[in-house]
């Protein structure tokens, strides 16, 4: 049987804190921070299970789910058919085995071992819900079963030096198959025949379902483990079974491959960035492989043109719907949806999520503002470090200011009414 014919259950492990990104997860899950104005983190993965045609889909959640699952329900629910089967459920942690929260991505799977059960897979592809990527995980799968594999593992091909002691790095011999495991080696082992370049874990993974299960029970009883994909199970699996790399395939159609881990708020605004050049490196306008979401109903962006001094304007930017430019530039920027940006500002290299408002002849660059916080008249945000430190604010190693959702319009306004003689 063709994996085309089989029963293919995704599951989505959502539940990271994320904490290398507070502030912007101090109120919502990782997968859940918005990305290139419209998105939320987590859509690249779920596009790339509907595009591959995987449309039972589990979402394991565990922290701050609650704007997760509202993001889920508004904007993805359409799209599955329960009475064809298909759905994309939210699975907060169920305690029906363990009490405690998750201690690994292994123990995740294992928890709700029993909701995987109940679809009855042939095959079960393990995700993980904050990568931003394009892949055809059908085709992953049929490698899988070309390969009479008991595991496949998704890999990125990574020069040596980039990848050392930043991801899990495979070992692999002249078939693909994986012969060793290192996490975060300082000097990774190459691909044979191309010395300089090794395969790194994406942390994708497939397994036949009964073999998973009989591994998942296998780990949950050994004493030390950490209950992880990359750091035990896979491992304890590599001498006795076969497990082979799946080279990543991308699907966004531009010269070089495209995937980012946005764990940071350096890395996350830098692929923000992305976005706005010329020829962006992410291509959010293929029609053949679309990136979809939850879209409110809001008006079209407006720019408001009143003279030469007062004249709204976007440049190499990204503007969502409900976004008005009243006589304010922009530039190299994504502003989110309902983003206000009035007369005489500026903004510029910045990620302004939705409903934030600019006043007047304000200043904001190299930053990024949270939900629905509000720039005060004349004040300026990532021109100096310490100044933007002393109002609470963070300030990344490369100088990106972050404010967070819960410095609220009232927070910002008191402190520019405190500088006030």
């Amino acid at each position: 049987m063709s994996a085309t014919q089989e029963r293919i259950l995704a599951v989505i492990l959502a539940g990271g804190k994320g904490s290398r990104l507070d502030p912007l997860t101090r109120d919502r899950a990782k997968p859940a921070v918005p990305f290139g104005g419209a998105y939320r983190i987590i859509d690249f993965t779920m596009s790339n299970c509907l595009n591959s045609g995987l449309r039972k889909i589990l979402i394991l959640t565990q922290y701050k789910a609650m704007s997760l699952d509202r993001h889920i329900n508004m904007g993805w629910q359409r799209y599955f058919c329960r009475e064809l089967g298909e759905f994309a459920d939210v699975v907060p942690p169920q305690q029906r085995i363990d009490e405690n929260w998750y201690q690994g991505t292994a123990d995740a799977v294992y928890q709700n071992i029993y909701a995987i059960e109940k679809e009855q897979p042939d095959y079960v592809v393990i995700l993980a819900g904050d990568h931003i990527y394009k892949m055809n995980y059908r085709r992953l799968v049929e490698y899988h079963v070309a390969c009479g594999a008991d595991a496949t593992i998704g890999v990125l091909k990574e020069r040596c030096e980039v990848a050392s002691r930043q991801f899990g790095v495979l070992e692999v011999d002249s078939d693909n198959r994986v012969v060793g495991f290192e996490e975060k080696p300082e000097f990774p082992r190459s691909i044979p025949q191309e010395p300089g370049w090794c395969y790194a874990s994406m942390g994708i993974y497939v397994f036949p379902s009964r073999f998973l299960f009989e591994e998942l029970c296998r780990d949950a009883t050994k004493r030390g483990s950490s209950h992880d994909f990359g750091r035990d199970l896979i491992p304890s699996i590599l001498r006795d079974h076969r497990v082979f790399a799946y080279p990543f395939m991308d699907e966004n159609r531009k010269r070089n491959s495209y995937w980012r881990d946005v764990g940071t708020l350096d890395s996350f605004y830098a692929a923000n960035m992305d976005l706005v050049g010329v020829d962006p490196e992410l291509n959010l306008y293929d029609e053949r492989w679309p990136i979809r979401t939850y879209q409110p109903n809001y008006p079209p962006p407006k720019f408001v043109f009143a003279d030469a001094e007062r004249r709204g304007q976007a440049l190499d930017s990204i503007v969502c719907n409900g976004t008005i430019v009243s006589g304010g530039t922009v530039r190299r920027s994504i502003l989110g949806h309902r983003v206000r940006i009035n007369s005489y500002s500026t903004v510029e290299d910045s990620i302004l999520f939705e409903g934030v408002e600019v006043g007047r002849h304000a200043k904001v660059r190299r930053a990024i503002i949270d939900k629905r916080v509000r720039i005060p008249e004349g004040m300026e945000i990532g021109y100096d470090p310490d100044a933007d430190r002393s109002q609470g604010f963070t300030v990344t190693e490369s100088g990106i200011t972050v404010i967070a959702k819960a410095e609220s319009a009232v927070t910002i306004w008191e402190h520019a009414l405190e500088r006030e003689p």
